[in-house]
Order: C-alpha cells, then sequence, then structure tokens
C-alpha cells in the first residue's frame, strides 16, 4: 500500500508530500491544476523513464519518494534475488540531475529502472482514460481471463516450453542449411581428401628426395672425384699414405740420435692411421655411388606429384599439405556428426512442441471453464454500473492450423451489447466511451481482485459518464477499495463523494511563480469542493445540499 508521496522540483510542483490511508481515495482539482502531473511524478519512482524538462527549478535536481507497506506482500524473495535490504516500509526514490541522468534506489540501494519497474508493478497498476482503448487489444483480453482462470503458473510453464520449442525450431533450420551446405560441398571434400591420402604424404619427404635426386644427378662427377681423391691417397705407388710411411721410417731410424722427432714421428703415424681411415671410407663411398636413372625417374615422379599438390592447394609445403588433408578429413566427418545432431535437435523440437501443445490444450481447457464465470462476473458489475440490459460473452477458438503462440492456441474476442435486442460484437465497434469507462472498470475490478495488487490508480475512469451512473460507478470503486487501496482522480463529484479521503489539487501565484499544491481536505471542506464541482465558483445552497446528501 502506498503510504506516503513526497515529490520536490517536479514540473509545477515546488515540494508537496502526501500521505495515503486505506480505502478509496479520491484527488479533485479544476483541469489544469496538476492532477495528472502528480501521477506523472508517481510514475517516475514505477520505472518511467524521465526528461529534466520536469524540472520546477531547473538550477535543483528533482527526487521523488514513494513510501509503501509492503509487509503483507510477500515480496521478501524479490528483494533477496536483487540483493536489496527488505524492509516492511520500503522506499522507492528517484533523482534527475538537471542534465537528465537520474538514479533510482529501493530502500537506499542503488538499483537499475528495470529492477525498480518490476518492484512497482507488483506494487501500483495505474489506468488511464487514455488506456481504455487497451480493452480491444487481444493481449489485455487473454490477460483478463487468465487472471480470473489463475492460470500465471500454467502460462509460464507453456511459455518457458514454448520457448524451447521456438529455439529448437531455429537451432534446426541453421542445422539443416549448414547440412545442405555441407553435403553440396562433401563430395568434392571427399575427392581431394582421397587425392592427398593416396599421396601417402610424410613432411620429411620431399626435403629427404630433393637431397638424393641431387646425389643421383650428380653421381658421375661424384665417382670420379672420389675415385682421384682414392688413388692420390692409396691406390698408386706414390700415394699420400706410402710416402707417410717412408717419411716415418725415415724419422724412426734417427730418433735415437736426436730423441726429440719422437712427438713429431707420433704424430705422423696419428694422420697416417686418419688418412687411411678417410681413404677405406670414400672408397666404401665410391663403391656405393651408382648412376641410376630408374630410380631418378621415380624421385622425379614423386617430388611431381608433390608439387603438383601444393599448387593446387597454393601452399608451399608437405606440412601444409597434410594439414589441409586433416581439414578435409574434419570437413567429411562433420557431415555425419551434423546429421547426428540433426536428429537430436528434431528430437528436442518435437517434444518441446508435444510438451507446448499439452499445455497449451490445458490452458484452453482453463479458459473454456472460466468465460462463464467471467462473463458473469462482468454483467453483475456492469448492471451496478446501471446497464442492467449489458451483454458480455467471451468468444474463444483455436488458431488455424492447429497452430501455437505465445499465449497458446487460443485466439480469443470480447463481444458486448448494451442494449435489448442488440447482438454482441466486438467491443470496438459496439461500446461508446461511457460504456467503455465502465466495462474497463469491471474488468479492473476483476483483475484487481486475482493479482492481489496493493494498490489501484485509477486516472479520470469516468470519462462519459454523469448523474447516477456515476453514483453506480462510485460504489463500484468503494466496494472494490474494501480489499485493496484505490486511488481516483475524478472530475465527478458522484465519485468524489465515496472517498474516505479526498484531496484537492490547485494552483497557486507564489515568488517563484506559479505552483501546483495538493491538500487533504477536512469535512467541511469536502462539502465546500464537492459544492463547488456541482455548481462552479459560487455554489448555491442547493449544491450545498446536495454536496452534503452525496456525502451521507
Amino acid at each position: 500500500m502506498l503510504n506516503r508521496l513526497s515529490i520536490k522540483n517536479y514540473a509545477l510542483i515546488d515540494e508537496i508530500d502526501i500521505s495515503f490511508s486505506k480505502g478509496l481515495s479520491i484527488i479533485t482539482g479544476e483541469t489544469g491544476a496538476g492532477k495528472s502531473i502528480i501521477l506523472g511524478a508517481l510514475s517516475l519512482i514505477l520505472g518511467q523513464r524521465s526528461e529534466s524538462k520536469y524540472f520546477f527549478n531547473q538550477e535543483k535536481k528533482c527526487i521523488i519518494e514513494g513510501y509503501f507497506d509492503i509487509k503483507t506482500y510477500d515480496l521478501e524473495n524479490f528483494f533477496k534475488e536483487n540483493d536489496i535490504d527488505y524492509e516492511p516500509q520500503t522506499i522507492l526514490r528517484r533523482e534527475i540531475r538537471n542534465e537528465g541522468k537520474s538514479r533510482a534506489f529501493i530502500n537506499d540501494t542503488p538499483v537499475s529502472l528495470t529492477v525498480l519497474k518490476a518492484l512497482g508493478e507488483r506494487l501500483i497498476a495505474i489506468h488511464s482514460q487514455h488506456a481504455v482503448l487497451e480493452i480491444n487489444k487481444e493481449s489485455f483480453q487473454i490477460l483478463t481471463l487468465d487472471s480470473l482462470a489463475d492460470n500465471t503458473t500454467l502460462l509460464s510453464n507453456f511459455q518457458e516450453h514454448y520457448s524451447n520449442f521456438k529455439k529448437h525450431s531455429s537451432a534446426l533450420d541453421a542445422l539443416e542449411t549448414k547440412s545442405a551446405k555441407i553435403k553440396a560441398e562433401v563430395d568434392y571434400h571427399q575427392f581431394l581428401f582421397s587425392e592427398l591420402q593416396s599421396a601417402e604424404l610424410d613432411a620429411q619427404e620431399q626435403a629427404l628426395l630433393e637431397e638424393e635426386l641431387n646425389k643421383l644427378n650428380h653421381a658421375e662427377e661424384i665417382k670420379r672425384n672420389l675415385q682421384r681423391v682414392c688413388l692420390v691417397l692409396s691406390d698408386q705407388e706414390e700415394s699420400a699414405l706410402n710416402l707417410i710411411s717412408e717419411a716415418i721410417g725415415k724419422l724412426e731410424q734417427i730418433t735415437p740420435v736426436l730423441p726429440s722427432l719422437e712427438e713429431f714421428t707420433a704424430r705422423l703415424r696419428s694422420s697416417f692411421l686418419e688418412s687411411k681411415d678417410i681413404a677405406e671410407e670414400l672408397a666404401s663411398l665410391e663403391a656405393a655411388t651408382v648412376m641410376d636413372e630408374e630410380r631418378s625417374q621415380i624421385i622425379q615422379d614423386r617430388l611431381s606429384l608433390i608439387f603438383r599438390l601444393q599448387q593446387k592447394h597454393q601452399v608451399n609445403s608437405v606440412t601444409e599439405l597434410l594439414q589441409i588433408q586433416k581439414d578435409l578429413s574434419d570437413k567429411i566427418s562433420a557431415v555425419s556428426d551434423n546429421d547426428e545432431l540433426l536428429e537430436l535437435t528434431l528430437a528436442k523440437k518435437e517434444k518441446a512442441e508435444k510438451d507446448s501443445h499439452e499445455l497449451a490444450e490445458k490452458l484452453t481447457k482453463s479458459r473454456e471453464k472460466t468465460i462463464p464465470k467471467l462473463e458473469s462476473k462482468i454483467q453483475t458489475i456492469l448492471q451496478k454500473a446501471g446497464m442492467p440490459n449489458a451483454i458480455f460473452q467471451v468468444d474463444l477458438q483455436d488458431l488455424d492450423g492447429n497452430q501455437l503462440r505465445n499465449i497458446g492456441k487460443d485466439r480469443v474476442q470480447f463481444n458486448f451489447s448494451a442494449n435489448t435486442g442488440q447482438a454482441p460484437q466486438p467491443i470496438n465497434k459496439v461500446a461508446s466511451g461511457g460504456e467503455l469507462s465502465r466495462l474497463m472498470l469491471a474488468i479492473k475490478s476483476i483483475i484487481a481482485e486475482t493479482s492481489a495488487l496493493p494498490t489501484l490508480i485509477f486516472d479520470e475512469i469516468d470519462t462519459g459518464i454523469s448523474g447516477e451512473i456515476a453514483i453506480k460507478v462510485g460504489e463500484i470503486m468503494e466496494d472494490l477499495s474494501t480489499n485493496l487501496q484505490v486511488i481516483a482522480i475524478s472530475h465527478l463529484p458522484q465519485i468524489a463523494a465515496k472517498g474516505s479521503s479526498h484531496f484537492k489539487v490547485y494552483k497557486a501565484e507564489g515568488d517563484k511563480g506559479t505552483n501546483t499544491n495538493i491538500d487533504l481536505l477536512s469535512a467541511e471542506e469536502r462539502v465546500q469542493e464537492i459544492a463547488q464541482m456541482l455548481g462552479g465558483t459560487h455554489p448555491s445552497e442547493t449544491a450545498y445540499l446536495h454536496a452534503k446528501e452525496l456525502l451521507n
């Protein structure tokens, strides 16, 4: 319940502080006095976006605070989920600076507008005269039916499964598109993969083959030079080895005479042995060197294959070719992987679709069961509102082709007739302004009862009615206020008289210019205000008597 509303520096308001009570609170005032300004300020602490043009004084910031008694509304989990301190007396505050920056608080904890709005929607419902057109919207009509049917949990469960169905449907469409593209390319990928696979590539192969081919191409030159080296080292009478051996012998002969030659003799022996090993290894290498044209051709063919594959795939190494081969293998495997994923996603889609249809059917049955109750309640309220011959009907039909949408599989249409002999038709075709106001009041009353909102605000919902009908509408509001707090902005004295408390909004001229104020009226002041609503600025004695009669 809204206990108190404080507004500072907003539009024509310098500073006001209003305390509300339970029951029906009435707000009246001349046109342009600022009744809607107060409602606009309240909307800001309920999450509406702000504009700096609302400032009374552009040099100061605007501060709006709402004090709410929430101890009986089971909102502890909301505060816990949003990491906000829970207080039975909760304060919603909005601060707006002159440059347009805005901050929102719940119990002095900074929050986003989304969180502020989410809490506000659980505390207050505002219905203005312009919202009467909402009654023609199917979304509002289905909300009315579901509110009375208590379908909140069922509808939420359906929407969760329906959302999964739509998600899996989109995923399946994407997979089918991907699958078609993959399958269109798989034959070409398979051809390229088979070509590379059959080549049996090895990352080290190219370098080894090029080295071997280079040897084969120079085999004759290599063999000739190796033979000459072997000849020089050991294969002739005056070979290097024979000469070194002779030199060693000569040194050994004179070493006894000159012992210092022993070191040189040892070094020559070492050189002889090393040269002998070299000569033997070179001889083996020369013997192994052959001119093999057949092998040379095989290597050339192999290298040509490798070069051709490299050019085809625009790479420079066998390693890169092997990576391409792996990538092609992955793409080919992706076909079967995608098929498996397709089957899995299709199964999920069909399961979610089946569950959605089952829950949609439950919604339909619940709505069908509730329709007579809704029609009866609406007609009862309309009769109280001075429409004894009104007929209200709910037309519930299946969507074409067993389709689903976010509200189920139903199409809803509210039909209405105000007069005897007139067949019920869609509301927008037959209801007048006053009839729409009373019909909306009836519907809002039912929604408020079932949604357990603490506070319901009517902003001039009495448009288009007067006289006895206005009294009956006031009685409906009065009845409604026994279960929740009702605040009604009205221009009708018949409704104003039904309030348990009465506020008057007015403009006053001051040092700072024109300023909007609001006062809680005493019993005598209420008589004066209602008499003026009946008879103008200077009401007659009859108007005073009528005002007292209305207030009785």
